[in-house]
């Protein structure tokens, strides 16, 4: 097995996790932390696939000036918010 090494912080937010209740144990807790640290990878694998497949298809903008893509931010966000209202 592997040997790990947790801080101090570490183990007494273990610790305070079992407390709560809200897991049975400290294999418990560092189960679901791996879990969880999967998951958002597996999203950012594909977050990151959709990327650069949106690049492939010439799906982007670019900017000359950080004041353009300003008002692109700017613009982009009026029109969100003009289809919510």
């Amino acid at each position: 097995m592997t040997e790990i090494h947790l801080s101090e912080q570490h183990k007494a937010f273990i610790d305070q996790q079992v407390k709560t209740g809200a897991y049975k144990d400290a294999d418990e807790v560092i189960a679901a932390g791996l879990q969880r640290l999967g998951s958002e990878t597996e999203l950012l694998q594909q977050m990151i696939a959709e990327a650069d497949a949106q690049f492939e298809r010439g799906e982007y903008l670019t900017f000359t000036t950080a004041d353009a893509l300003a008002d692109s931010v700017i613009e982009r966000g009026m029109r969100l918010l003009n289809r919510k209202s």
